[in-house]
């Protein structure tokens, strides 16, 4: 991925000098991970679905690898009691999301009094998109694996206050479209078809938020063609981690970052130094465009933010989140150079993995490393592309991408 910026020539020398230094470290820690390398599959907690109904619920201490570890990949699906893969046009999966708290030892299993939340290291502020692993629809055909020598480092027991244990939840999202009026403006989660008009607190919803999570949540019902009728399922997540015991000596680790397009900063304590604090909004609406404000490419809704980054690194992976209707993502540098562009892969059949219409997959960024490094007070931009022939609700525009300090020499 080519670099425009005042540096290039410098980083490039600095590129080749980095990766002669570092071949016989790499080359090692490859050796390592791909010997030592371990994988398994979990299920989630059952999921049970009526045609049209909403499962939106948090499960605490899934299943998950345990011990000091460097995490290597997470993939997901939503599976059948039989273990088959369900296709999205009868199952949407609007979200998962896998969360690492600490808890007391003392407490009893999913009590939440006590518990830590360890968020990555994104700008959202509290609990707000703090998960370490989390994507939707996409999910069967996005690639999440982190080339080695590099991962995600969980489980240190010099991080873990004493008496407590390090735990995982999961949020898992979905909806059962099955029989539905219209099963696009079910997972857009439009209000009107989920006769919706109070959010989660009682609160009458403004009459500008047409759809969105407000509208779907937790057992909530989209509305069912006149006199459809179907079974009650069973679903699960099927999940497959693979990991690699820590090792100091052969692996580097990363921080995850989440940014968010609808975030909007603001500045605070300016008495007492300037305090930045984000707001994440999560998602956003997509108004249909008109005949007056159609470019030469279409009807195309661009959605921007820009802040600062507070850390320096080398970007190691980036990948887009974005809803159906969406066009690309694409994550800018302060100088305009582009850091990653993710777009998603529509499907085109009925099979699970090609469903037509929903987004299947998404591209993902690999850039050699120390090609493209994020300076400290850099301001980033991310820049979110939806198609708006029509009106698209609570659509998201995130981007996931890993940030190494060091490159692996450096840790030597």
């Amino acid at each position: 991925m080519m670099i425009v910026s005042q540096q290039w020539i410098l980083s490039l020398t600095i590129l080749v000098q980095l990766l002669l230094l570092s071949t016989s470290l790499s080359s090692a820690g490859s050796r390592k991970s791909n010997k030592n390398i371990k994988t398994n599959v979990f299920m989630s907690p059952k999921i049970e679905l009526r045609p049209g109904f909403v499962s939106n619920k948090v499960y605490y201490d899934v299943e998950f690898p345990r011990g000091h570890i460097s995490l290597k990949s997470f993939n997901a699906e939503l599976v059948d009691e039989a273990g088959n893969s369900v296709p999205l046009h009868q199952t949407y999966l609007h979200h998962w999301a896998v969360v690492r708290y600490q808890q007391p030892k003392n407490v009893t299993q999913n009590r939440q009094s006590g518990i830590i939340i360890v968020r990555n290291d994104g700008f959202c502020q509290q609990t707000i998109l703090g998960q370490y692993y989390g994507l939707g629809s996409e999910t069967r055909g996005t690639n999440t694996y982190i080339p080695d020598p590099y991962g995600i480092e969980v489980g240190n027991p010099a991080e873990i206050p004493k008496g407590y244990v390090e735990k995982w939840l999961m949020n898992i999202h979905v909806i059962d479209t099955r029989g539905v009026e219209d099963r696009m403006g079910c997972i857009d989660c439009r209000c009107d078809l989920y006769n919706v008009t109070k959010d989660e607190n009682g609160d009458a919803l403004s009459p500008n938020y047409k759809g969105g999570l407000q509208c779907c949540p937790d057992n909530t019902k989209c509305k069912l063609r006149k006199g459809f009728l179907g079974p009650k399922k069973r679903i699960y997540l099927k999940y497959t981690i693979m990991w690699i015991n820590w090792d100091v000596n052969f692996m580097v680790p990363v921080k995850i970052y989440i940014f968010d397009v609808t975030d909007t900063l603001k500045i605070s304590d300016k008495s007492k130094g300037m305090s930045l604090n984000h707001d994440c909004k999560i998602e956003y609406e997509v108004e249909p465009c008109s005949k007056s404000n159609v470019s030469d490419s279409g009807c195309v809704d661009v959605k921007s933010a820009s802040f600062p980054m507070q850390n320096e690194g080398y970007v190691i992976y980036g990948v887009g989140h974005l809803h159906a209707g969406s066009i690309g993502s694409t994550l800018y540098g302060q100088d305009g150079k582009v850091i990653c562009n993710s777009k998603p892969k529509y499907g085109n059949g009925k099979e699970a993995g090609n469903e037509k219409g929903y987004v299947v997959g998404m591209s993902t960024c690999y850039p050699q490393p120390g090609s493209i490094k994020i300076f400290n007070g850099e301001t980033l931009t991310l820049e979110v592309n939806y198609n708006n022939s029509r009106r698209h609700s609570g659509v998201m525009g995130l981007f996931y991408f890993l940030v190494e300090e060091k490159l692996p020499h450096q840790h030597v």
